[in-house]
């Protein structure tokens, strides 16, 4: 019998259903999940058809390409950032069946569009096909449904081929400097677009947004949306031209999936690196605990978490996101005109964003978290020194990110106060992780894509970041309005009130996740070591 694509989507749907017996928590996520797709579908779709309604040809020419580049961009980032990527498929589970890579990678991609964010996205800009219809008629309308199909397919394309690219790159120690880069720039490629779009909110200057979205438009971010428009002004020759576009990115982007889609099947980088030499001389323990740390249960804990945070490719591609999204957010922040309270609200933000890699800190162990379970480590002691291992890490990317917002503001006196606030969310970020990580742990697919994702476990993900951002910003309102009331006298105070805040948040958060874990090792290593 012939391997078609129906197949794979038949079969993604049974794992789905499959997962979803006899787990309550992965039912109760997965029908939040629908319910949050829902309602994001209805909001889309109000927002999209609005111009049409008003019979707003202008608002309409510069929201459908501008929205609709956001869409393809929220599939390109969030994944990384946020949600990772369901494989229900993982492409490793086919590499001893012989099956030609086209058909595996049409397979493959027809089972991403049965997912509910794809049929919440096609749903959402749908509503762009109405605005197209009362402006253009029905040849417009016909139009811009080529391009929202079109335009789904370029999402569901560039997520997995960037997300596969950047999963082969991570699995290899030697090619984690190139993914840096490469993320990086892609990330980069979203400023220009933000900083244009802000200032033409900022200012009411419509004209440099209209401009904006007029050569949007002619790329393959927002070409897609932009064909109902074209015929609806008269410019029917468009159309083939921006569907040309977009086809041609498609097929490129499934060129560069399919071209790392056989190392994602073999689970291994293309190239081994080479191995390390060891200093014979230095006893195991020296070569193990760096002369930094004690020599004692926490010192070899930090220094194994502090291994694994650079070795283990779920964890690296944590640090690699972050530290793009930590530089470029308070970039864009500077270059605009926001004042002191919006740059010290973003930093704290990004404090908190920091703390949000250790939400989920034991499902990244998996089975192994057992060498711990059966050695009877204190509960207060793992918690400090995972949170110490991540903190060599995190700590240093604080301090840039500090530097890089207060010199690019023009305001370097104000580092060691903004330093403050970012200390204080990130140990109010870490109080909050803390329990979050005994309490609501979710174990990881068994695979070699760090951003792959069970069913459930993205929108899990996703709920455990948003509840640590939401409970980072509100805890650190007092010092949010410290800084507002004392104005230049916080200058001074911030960074030792920062310091001394997030410190005493972090211990309290200690203290009532160290004994958590103490009575619920045994089912958190249950949790974090299901089958998926």
């Amino acid at each position: 019998m012939a391997v078609s694509a129906r197949h794979f989507v038949r079969l993604k749907l049974r794992l789905t259903a499959n997962g979803l017996r006899a787990r309550t928590w992965r039912v109760v996520l997965f029908v939040l999940g629908c319910l949050l797709a829902a309602f994001a579908a209805v909001a889309g779709y109000a927002v999209f058809s609005l111009p049409g309604l008003l019979g707003e040809d202008r608002a309409a020419g510069t929201l459908l390409p501008l929205g609709g580049a956001a869409v393809v961009l929220g599939w390109l980032f969030l994944p990384l950032v946020f949600f990772g990527v369901d494989e229900s498929l993982d492409p490793a589970r086919f590499a001893l069946l012989p099956l030609p890579r086209r058909v595996l990678l049409r397979g493959l991609f027809a089972a991403a569009l049965a997912g509910v964010p794809a049929v919440a996205t096609l749903a959402g800009t749908l509503g762009m096909v109405h605005t197209a219809a009362r402006l253009g008629g029905t040849g417009a309308a016909l139009a811009e449904l080529a391009g929202v199909t079109a335009g789904l397919l370029l999402c569901v394309a560039i997520s997995r081929a960037v997300t596969s690219a950047f999963a082969t790159a991570l699995r290899s120690r030697r090619a984690r400097d190139l993914a840096t880069v490469l993320l990086a720039g892609t990330a980069a490629l979203l400023g220009p677009l933000q900083l244009a779009a802000l200032a033409g909110a900022e200012h009411a200057d419509w004209d440099r947004v209209a401009r904006v979205a007029d050569v949007v438009a002619w790329t393959p971010l927002g070409a897609p949306y932009s064909l109902g428009l074209d015929v609806a002004a008269g410019r029917a020759w468009a159309v083939p031209v921006k569907l040309a576009l977009v086809l041609a990115s498609i097929g490129l982007l499934l060129w560069w999936w399919s071209a790392t889609l056989e190392r994602a099947m073999l689970g291994a980088a293309a190239t081994a690196g080479a191995r390390r030499r060891t200093d014979s001389s230095r006893g195991p323990v020296s070569q193990l605990v760096p002369r930094w740390l004690p020599r004692t249960r926490f010192g070899a804990l930090t220094a194994r978490e502090a291994r694994y945070w650079w070795r283990d490719a779920r964890r690296r591609a944590s640090l690699i996101t972050f530290g793009v999204v930590g530089i470029f957010l308070p970039v864009m922040m500077a270059a605009g005109s926001g004042g002191a309270g919006a740059r010290m609200g973003l930093l704290v933000l990004i404090g908190a964003l920091a703390a949000v890699s250790l939400a989920n800190q034991f499902g990244f162990d998996g089975s192994a978290y057992a060498a711990n379970v059966v050695a009877g480590v204190p509960g207060r002691l793992e918690l400090a020194s995972r949170a110490a291992g991540f903190s060599a890490y995190a700590g240093p990317a604080l301090v840039v990110i500090t530097l890089v917002a207060g010199l690019v503001a023009g305001r370097p006196g104000s580092i060691p106060a903004l330093f403050g606030s970012l200390v204080a969310a990130y140990g109010v970020g870490l109080a909050i992780v803390l329990p979050i990580s005994v309490r609501a742990a979710y174990a990881l697919p068994d695979t070699a894509n760090p951003f792959a994702m069970s069913s459930g476990g993205g929108l899990a993900k996703g709920l455990l970041s948003l509840a640590a951002l939401v409970g980072a910003s509100v805890a650190t309102l007092p010092l949010q309005l410290g800084s507002y009331l004392l104005g230049d006298a916080w200058l001074w105070l911030g960074l030792p009130a920062g310091v001394a805040y997030g410190s005493a948040a972090f211990l309290l958060g200690l203290r009532l996740a160290g004994p958590m874990l103490d009575r619920r090792a045994p089912e958190l290593l249950a949790t974090v070591s299901a089958a998926q």
